[in-house]
């Protein structure tokens, strides 16, 4: 248990290097060419090192349902991730994206197990709503070079990324579950939704071919953010809950946050650092909340 939370750390940390990483690629590559090509490259990474397991997962059918479903999120995800990121800035991406995570996983919880929602969970997540509001409110005045008047688009992206992020890890966790090894279900789920990225990146990733440097960059992001994190990610989900595995990852929004105000220049004005408080606060809510057993 205790190396399953130091591995969901450390893939935390590297997770939390993304967006400073990714704001320094070059401005004539879209986001949503720097998502697939980093979730591509990476999920065929992971792919590559548990083919014969991820395969033989594929061709079980109470397998291949929930992988198909996490691979739709893995899909989602960095095209959600990195737009947001880029309307919304590096340290407001992340908080909306990784602070809505928990949430959208007790929903999931809820919904697909039956688990009921506490008095206290309903707190947490309205004291996480709240957080949200000001934190798109104070970013006018610090998100860098965003324009403030696409935050809110890039707040909405982000909560798109929190439940895409949301949907991969409960199916992942749902695979596991079954009696697959962790390395894998993250080849396939990564596998399989780095097809259709592999094609989104043949359709916007151009630009890259002509910036050496951006190409640097989205090499570490395939292997560090991507390729080894998600390997931690995945030794981590073997033995903690989906909803609990999201919330230990939110270190991951409170380094990019450093990161993002230090390297990057981006600054969030008093109430925006107010509504990113409320956001962790939330989150620290909902994590310590006794989850009761299925409803009835």
């Amino acid at each position: 248990m205790r190396s399953a939370l130091w591995a969901l750390v450390a893939a935390s940390i590297l997770w939390g290097t993304t967006g400073t990483a990714a704001s320094f690629v070059d401005d004539a590559v879209s986001p949503i060419a720097t998502g697939a090509a980093t979730m591509a490259v990476g999920g065929a990474l992971l792919l590559a090192i548990s083919a014969r397991g991820a395969i033989a997962a594929v061709r079980r059918p109470d397998a291949r349902r929930w992988l198909l479903i996490g691979a739709v999120g893995v899909v989602v995800y960095p095209l959600a991730f990195y737009s947001a990121m880029d309307l919304a800035g590096v340290a407001i991406g992340n908080v909306v994206a990784l602070g809505s995570g928990p949430l959208f996983a007790a929903i999931l919880e809820r919904v697909v197990d039956g688990r009921r929602l506490t008095r206290r969970w309903m707190l947490g997540a309205s004291t996480g709503v709240v957080g949200v509001a000001l934190l798109v409110a104070g970013g006018h005045g610090g998100t860098g070079s965003a324009d403030p008047a696409a935050v809110p688009l890039g707040v909405a992206l982000g909560l798109l990324a929190g439940a895409a992020y949301a949907l991969y890890t409960f199916a992942s966790g749902r695979v596991i579950g079954l009696g697959v090894s962790s390395r894998s279900t993250m080849g396939a789920v990564f596998g399989l939704g780095a097809v259709p990225l592999t094609a989104v990146l043949v359709a916007t990733g151009a630009p890259l071919l002509q910036s050496p440097p951006s190409l640097a960059i989205i090499g570490y992001l395939a292997v560090g953010p991507m390729f080894l994190a998600y390997v931690l990610f995945g030794w981590g989900l073997r033995s903690i809950r989906s909803s609990t595995v999201t919330v230990v990852t939110l270190l991951e929004p409170v380094v990019a946050t450093l990161l993002a105000v230090v390297i990057v220049g981006e600054r969030l004005d008093a109430l925006g650092w107010v509504g990113l408080a409320l956001i962790l606060v939330a989150v620290t809510v909902v994590s310590t909340a006794r989850r009761p057993g299925p409803g009835p």
